[in-house]
């Protein structure tokens, strides 16, 4: 009896960090230290971004808030994912609905009121957060060019929150975000031609179903092609240091994605792309440290110190 309580206790705790994306959870939680370790706040000692309290409020709200966007995704999705992800959706079942939905108004709760401690700036941020979070699942992804859209821009968001906090606004930031808007965007549409079945049983006008596979195609290139402009300004930027070659990789890596994609027909070939676009952009999180490995070893030596 005890061990079938256990197995019972770890499938529900399986479910929940399934339901929640624990795994784009951390990664967001990394991303965000790192940004503001080496691009938002570079002069700062590492103990001071460490042990800054408004920060690590910023962090845990946007956990929060993201954790809960994916609980009322999956409400929303619980149809689809039958289809698309069986297995991922089978997990998912072993935390109730009703359980998953106190859990959402919980985090969104707790999210706004950690934002509220920073300023009531931050406050609204978040508000406005939750809001878009929600609306997008409940009426704009399942439109072809306002859910790409505002897929890309929920994804994004939650980096403002920093960004905002330390009130950094230099070129290289907001060439960087232009890169990642327009993978993320190749990104979404890629999922959503793997994801197509799903949709058009569940009469979702996604963008391959509403325009067929060709057109999804061609844009998706098309985007892939405008990343080059920002890249090519990136790599000629000095600050970036050995950060460089992370950009060649990413270089290398789309001309790869659009050629596959090009030939591509099978659900299986989409989540692969899928999937290294999803590995490129980890990737380029984990880059940060390169922007400036001077940089690094000043703040590990600050904090011994």
């Amino acid at each position: 009896m005890p061990s079938f309580k256990l197995k019972r206790i770890l499938f529900k705790f399986l479910s929940l960090i399934s339901v929640i994306r624990g795994y784009n959870i951390l990664v967001l939680i990394v991303a965000q230290y790192l940004a503001a370790i080496f691009i938002f706040s570079p002069k700062k000692s590492l103990r001071n971004i460490l042990f800054d309290v408004d920060l690590f409020y910023i962090v845990f709200a946007t956990v929060c808030v993201v954790a809960a966007g994916y609980i009322i995704n999956n409400f929303y999705d619980v149809r689809v994912d039958r289809i698309n992800r069986p297995l991922k959706s089978n997990l998912d079942n072993y935390v109730k609905q009703s359980t998953r939905l106190n859990l959402y108004f919980a985090l969104n709760f707790l999210g706004f009121i950690l934002g509220w401690l920073v300023s009531w700036r931050a406050a609204l941020f978040f508000a406005v957060y939750i809001f878009a979070i929600w609306f997008y699942s409940h009426k704009l992804k399942k439109y072809p060019l306002t859910g790409l859209i505002s897929a890309t821009v929920l994804t994004i968001l939650p980096f403002f929150a920093v960004f905002i906090y330390f009130k950094n606004f230099s070129k290289i930031i907001f060439v960087h975000a232009i890169f990642l808007f327009l993978v993320i965007m190749v990104r979404e549409l890629i999922k959503d031609l793997q994801n197509m079945k799903g949709a058009i049983v569940n009469n979702y006008d996604t963008f391959p179903v509403k325009y067929g596979e060709s057109k999804t195609k061609y844009l998706s290139i098309s985007l892939l092609l405008l990343t080059l402009f920002p890249v090519g300004f990136l790599l000629q930027y000095p600050a970036l240091s050995y950060m460089q070659y992370y950009f060649y990789l990413a270089l290398v890596t789309l001309i790869f994605i659009g050629f596959y994609l090009w030939k591509s027909t099978e659900r299986n070939q989409y989540r692969m792309l899928h999937n290294i676009l999803k590995l490129l952009l980890l990737v380029g999180v984990l880059s940060l440290v390169f922007i400036d490995t001077s940089l690094l070893v000043e703040k590990v030596i600050d904090r011994l110190n």
